[in-house]
């Protein structure tokens, strides 16, 4: 009891010392700066702008991708709400997977960020202008960027342009209008576009171009049919029946003004031909260099990957490097075959495949029987750059697969090799769910993801990070937006001129589609050179077509190979000379995944939690 009462009362002791001493009272915090000297202090002030960009998450490389969400990927691995969306089934207190950058939550974080720096840079307390008509330009981005995300996901949402304080007690606010949403966030790409004029290019960071990219991306999905209320009326019975319209689209005004505004935002960033990477080409490129082209864009695009006179098409990237251990260093192992012990996450599907055309431009069609005895052959350039098939080539497989195969090849079939007796048996690829390497965590598809993946044979997907950039926005999305503009305007020889650039750089020859067949033509081409980037997810809605894409169950392929009459092999590599190889389409067991399109999935529910702290916020359609 002594010793207690000793330690009560040197605690005592020490609080009331402590208490009469000033300087202790006043000490700052070691880890936080005040709110009044960040903002007079330059290199402060661009650490707050710095810190906004962490919105941008690790772009789309996440482990569950939101491929897998669309008919351009199925997610291997169980129980991530993948299902959830794919099947229909989200609703307000279950959304199912829904990537950071697109939640409600974290994207009104950083918009408030972006109020306060908005607000203390208007009329900088540091000496130097430059600087801060930059970060304010920034600024004015990022809250745009934010608020598309927001918008393109759940439609219209409240606007907020300060921060709220202390004594504030209503925080409530209704959603703004589609209309009113779309003209904000205009008006903030112009603001920094106008303050970010001239300002040098640097990989990672906004420039004018990217405001520009932007203000065309918002334009074009304002111009879509999901967001002209008469036209989504007329798709949707659902959408007829919803009674806040002004909440996910226009009612009054003029379609053709809205495409012809979309049109001219995508020409100012086409303007800027220094990010026109080889998009000059007068025919088309060799299959050899369109698929170098292709994978060129998608291996980085930036400053420092652009032609020999310095073009790229990266106008907006998320990089990398390691000295944070970030999930966008992981891409090859989340979505690499698991013969190389990768996790095969998000698995292309047979669908996705099915649309990369010959490379005469014809369709490829499973009924033509050339085409179906030789599926991978005479495609696309584009498709080599992206996935990963039956007899590929790929890395040197790790030191304890490379004696089974020491050809590098992606092995998804099952084949007859020789046994040592001398008969025939079936032996399962390396890269399949029967694999003798890992039988866990193979595709179900058939096939692996490509893109984004380095090539190098250094980087060792399952323990070895890559530095490869996610595209937030390209040139190309920005050609293709104005393409699509020119279509819907009737101006189809500026769109044929613009979209056979595309494919002449991907070594693919010119088309001269017109009317529907051209519109069909250019959904498919967006398809194919935007695929894993997020855009399908939102392309398909806006276009009110997932009934007919993102409501199909999901393809796969199965492959045998069956040796040839007098062929002897007792180690497996693809080769036609010795095996007849058939492939046959399926789709995938409703135990794993059964696909359905719901009317409601044109837009994300706000979460019942979100619902019952605001309570002027209005449900969308359907939940």
């Amino acid at each position: 009891m002594n010793k207690l009462r000793y330690m009560i009362c040197a605690g005592l002791a020490l609080v009331l010392a402590t208490a009469c001493n000033d300087d202790f009272v006043s000490t700052q915090p070691l880890e936080e700066v005040p709110n009044e000297i960040v903002w007079q202090n330059a290199a402060l002030a661009e650490a707050f702008v710095f810190e906004i960009y962490n919105g941008f998450g690790v772009g789309g490389f996440y482990e569950e991708q939101m491929a897998s969400l669309t008919d351009e990927a199925l997610f291997t691995h169980p129980g991530r709400g993948i299902n959830t969306v794919t099947e229909g089934r989200a609703n307000d207190a279950d959304q199912g997977r829904l990537m950071d950058t697109y939640s409600y939550e974290q994207m009104y974080i950083r918009i408030r960020a972006s109020n306060i720096a908005i607000r203390n840079l208007r009329e900088p307390q540091f000496d130097n202008a430059a600087r801060a008509n930059q970060l304010l330009g920034e600024a004015y981005f990022l809250r745009a960027y934010f608020y598309q995300q927001l918008l393109r996901t759940y439609g219209a949402v409240p606007l907020i342009d300060f921060t709220f304080n202390l004594e504030d007690t209503d925080h409530s606010l209704p959603r703004n209008t589609y209309a009113e949403c779309v003209d904000f966030i205009v008006n903030d790409c112009d603001s920094a576009a106008l303050l970010l004029d001239g300002v040098a290019r640097v990989d990672g960071r906004v420039n004018e171009v990217a405001a520009l990219a932007l203000k065309a991306r918002v334009l074009t999905y304002a111009a879509s049919d999901l967001h002209d209320n008469a036209t989504a009326k007329s798709k949707s019975t659902l959408i007829n029946g919803y009674a806040d319209a002004a909440f996910i689209g226009y009612s009054t005004g003029s379609r053709a003004e809205r495409w012809n505004l979309a049109k001219q935002a995508s020409k100012a960033v086409l303007d800027h031909t220094e990010y026109a990477y080889k998009l000059d080409l007068t025919e088309k490129a060799t299959a050899e260099e369109g698929e170098a082209n292709y994978n060129a864009i998608a291996m980085g695009g930036g400053s420092k990957l652009g032609d020999a006179a310095g073009k790229s098409d990266l106008i907006l990237g998320r990089f990398f490097n390691d000295l944070k251990d970030e999930r966008g260093g992981w891409v090859g192992r989340d979505n690499g075959p698991n013969g190389y012990h990768n996790w095969a996450g998000n698995t292309p599907t047979q669908l996705l495949v099915d649309d990369y055309e010959m490379i005469d431009g014809t369709r490829f069609d499973w009924n033509n029987a050339t085409h179906k005895a030789a599926p991978y052959q005479n495609r696309d350039p584009r498709l080599y750059a992206t996935i990963l098939y039956d007899g590929a080539d790929w890395k040197p497989r790790t030191d304890d697969v490379k004696a089974r195969d020491p050809f590098n090849q992606i092995q998804t079939g099952q084949y007859e090799v020789m046994n040592n007796a001398g008969a025939k048996v079936v032996q399962y690829g390396l890269d399949t769910r029967n694999s003798p390497i890992e039988d866990w965590n193979g595709s179900y598809t058939g096939y692996y993801y490509r893109k984004f993946v380095d090539a190098d044979p250094a980087i060792i997907d399952q323990n070895t990070r890559q530095r490869i950039p996610w595209p937030l926005l390209r040139y190309t999305e920005a050609v293709l937006n104005y393409v699509e503009a020119c279509i819907e305007l009737g101006e189809e020889a500026e769109a044929l001129l613009w979209l056979n650039r595309i494919r002449f750089r991907a070594g693919m020859p010119a088309v001269t589609d017109a009317g529907e067949a051209l519109r069909t033509r250019y959904r498919n081409e967006r398809r194919v050179e935007l695929a894993y980037e997020e855009h399908r997810y939102f392309d398909t809605r806006r276009w009110m077509i997932a009934a007919q894409t993102l409501g199909r169950k999901a393809s796969i392929i199965r492959i045998e190979g069956r040796l040839k009459a007098g062929k002897v092999v007792n180690r497996y590599q693809y080769n036609p000379e010795n095996y007849t190889y058939t492939y046959t389409v399926g789709t995938i067991d409703p135990g794993i995944e059964n696909r359905a399109w719901n009317d409601k999935m044109y837009f994300t529910s706000f979460h019942r939690d979100e619902i019952n702290r605001n309570t002027k916020l209005v449900q969308n359609p359907g939940y």
